[in-house]
């Protein structure tokens, strides 16, 4: 069906505009009243009402539970606990109550005003050993439980139209949806009528009556209208567990802070001298450490109490293991004529030793020739027992120093030759650690060193030397390690920190102190309430194996945790 009429079309324009103006109305009006959601709740607190006061020296929260004040104090600057202290609290005023000590480094106040509600001031008097001091805070009391109204339900249409505002016409009460869908319909009965007289005028009269109407609707269905409370502080979470907050901080109530052992320091400027870091390796002591070697090869024979053990501990001159030496054939057939050679000599003077004792018992020959024939006769055994011992007699191999076998290469059989290692001993007590130096760093200007095992072990070191010949383009460098760990072993990579003389001055911080982000970037936490921990981004450079500088992100002065820092990192 086709409308032909321009009239009847523009009658239909009309039409259309005004049921478009009276939906959107009747829209605005249902909006009316509307909420977008529920506002925000009240600030979320903990279970339990605290109170916190602070000082340069002393730190104190204090958790209500029923008519019973636990407190906590602690060291400003350390966080560390204080458990010596006596502490007098002024209640309200006029009531002064001695706080008990419990056994877990607690104290304990009981008051029947913790029963009341509002707040509550108290003084906390502190005397301890590490100094006195007056500590202020309010305790705010919950109010009284009260009957709470029951929570409102969607409205019925019905509902929503008794309720809407309405317009007094005369002695009539006419609801403002009906009014406003009269007004839609009127106008659109006159827009048809001047739809006959001005074409052009429909869409912009139209429009512009449209975006009137919508306007005005959407002012009144908000007048009133709350989308919650803004800006309102973030709060406490519930309950007193540990969590992250919100704004990123982290809620960590006292009890969670003496178990997690957080400890804090209070940041400022050191003059320290900077340290180069150096790659290096750990090495025996020459002069303590030893190796054992066959001095003509063999076969390896294990002695009575067996071959030596891996980190079995020997003393100088013990043997450790015996090398049948390796007789060539030739020299078999030499050792044996001479064994005949000899054999043969011992014989002869054998019978003339029997032939002159009977000369000289006759007193034909005088004894002087019977002690020289016996001493020419045991001259040839001997002889022949040494040609006999060279031939059988093995190599033993014995432990050079005092020290612990860190090497065995050998079994029993095994055949070693002359530059075969056998054994290595090393003292465990005498380790030194050899550092490569590139670039321009002078090692004769280096005043001190530390370094860091492959674990984490920090190792003390003292400056030996450095070569005059460079080693793949780098100066070696010899440092002693100073009572070395047990766990450290030869051969183990380790990374020094040398000390070359220029100082610098800024805030040095132990490497525990800075932990991993979510975004991975290097951060530390702040200790900015006695219950709250803020993380703070920082820019380190190393300084030596336990402590970093921190080169950006702390200011002086600020509290940074520096001990429990990965736990406080790892709440969610």
């Amino acid at each position: 069906m086709f409308i032909r009429s321009t009239g009847a079309l523009r009658r239909l324009q009309a039409m259309l505009i005004g049921l478009g103006l009276l939906t959107t109305i009747a829209a605005a009006v249902a909006h009316e009243g509307h909420d977008h959601g529920a506002p925000l709740p009240a600030a979320v607190t903990t279970n339990n009402p605290r109170v916190t006061a602070q000082s340069d020296a002393y730190e104190l929260v204090g958790v209500l539970r029923g008519e019973r004040l636990g407190i906590y104090l602690d060291r400003f600057a350390s966080n560390e606990p204080v458990t010596d202290a006596k502490i007098a609290v002024t209640v309200g005023g006029d009531e002064e109550v001695q706080a008990e000590a419990a056994p877990d480094g607690t104290y304990a106040v009981t008051s029947p005003k913790f029963a009341g509600e509002g707040a509550l001031e108290l003084i906390f008097a502190v005397t301890a050993p590490g100094g006195d001091d007056l500590l202020i805070g309010t305790l705010q009391l919950p109010a009284k439980a009260v009957a709470a109204a029951p929570a409102p339900g969607r409205a019925s249409p019905l509902q929503v139209l008794q309720n809407t505002p309405t317009v007094r016409l005369g002695g009539i009460e006419v609801a403002t949806p009906y009014l406003i869908a009269s007004v839609a319909l009127a106008l659109g009965f006159l827009l048809g009528l001047v739809a006959r007289s001005r074409r052009k005028l429909v869409p912009v009269a139209g429009l512009a009556l449209v975006v009137l109407a919508v306007s005005t609707a959407y002012a009144f269905a908000h007048e009133g209208h709350d989308h919650g409370a803004e800006g309102a502080k973030a709060a406490l979470p519930a309950g007193d567990t540990p969590r992250r907050l919100p704004d990123g901080t982290v809620f960590v109530p006292k009890p969670s802070q003496r178990l997690l052992n957080v400890r804090t320091t209070l940041t400022k400027p050191e003059e320290a001298q900077k340290a180069v870091s150096l790659i290096g390796r750990v090495i025996a002591d020459p002069n303590r450490s030893g190796l054992v070697q066959s001095i003509n090869g063999g076969r390896i024979i294990a002695p009575e109490k067996g071959l030596p053990r891996l980190g079995q501990a020997v003393r100088k001159g013990d043997v450790l293991a015996l090398v049948e030496q390796a007789v060539p054939q030739a020299d078999r057939t030499t050792l044996s004529e001479r064994v005949g050679e000899i054999e043969q000599e011992i014989a002869v003077a054998e019978t003339k030793l029997k032939r002159v004792r009977q000369l000289s018992d006759r007193g034909v020959a005088p004894p002087s020739q019977v002690t020289d024939a016996e001493i020419e006769l045991e001259g040839l055994r001997r002889r022949r027992e040494i040609v006999r011992q060279t031939r059988i007699e093995s190599e033993v191999l014995r432990a050079p120093i005092d020290g612990t076998i860190a090497a065995a290469r050998v079994v029993p059989g095994q055949v070693v030759s002359s530059q075969d290692v056998v054994f290595q001993i090393v003292d465990p007590k005498g380790l030194w650690v050899e550092a490569l130096v590139y670039g321009e760093t002078d090692p004769a200007k280096v005043t001190g060193a530390s370094a860091t095992a492959v674990d984490g072990t920090p190792l003390k070191l003292a400056f030996q030397g450095f070569s005059k010949a460079l080693q793949q383009q780098a100066t070696v460098v010899q440092f002693a390690v100073e009572n070395p760990p047990a766990n450290l072993s030869v051969g183990s990579p380790v990374t020094v920190f040398a000390q070359n003389g220029a100082s610098i001055r800024d805030i040095i911080m132990p490497r525990d102190a800075v932990v991993r982000g979510a975004n991975g970037e290097a951060v530390v936490w702040r200790h900015t309430d006695p219950e709250r921990f803020e993380a703070r981004p920082v820019r380190t450079e190393p300084f030596d194996p336990t402590r970093l500088v921190i080169r950006a992100g702390v200011a002086e002065g600020e509290r940074i945790v520096i001990r429990g820092s990965e736990l406080i990192n790892q709440i969610r």
